[in-house]
């Protein structure tokens, strides 16, 4: 099994843009594209937890197994 990032599936359920939760996690446009390309080998913890609080959502609804 490995993990995967379902961010941007996550971005389209809640109607939140890629630009609002840059803003608002402090993030640049670059980092995010590649959570959401799933092309991140470590995640910053204090990132995830950052997008988990402006999403309203857990760790287990962005960091899925396949």
């Amino acid at each position: 099994m490995t993990v995967y990032i379902d961010l941007e599936n996550l971005l389209k359920e809640k109607q939140i843009s890629k630009n609002k939760l840059c803003l608002a996690c402090n993030l640049q446009r670059t980092q995010l594209n590649n959570y959401c390309k799933n092309k991140v080998s470590r995640i910053d913890l204090s990132i995830l937890a950052r997008m988990c609080e402006f999403l309203d959502c857990t760790p287990n609804d962005i960091l899925k197994l396949k």
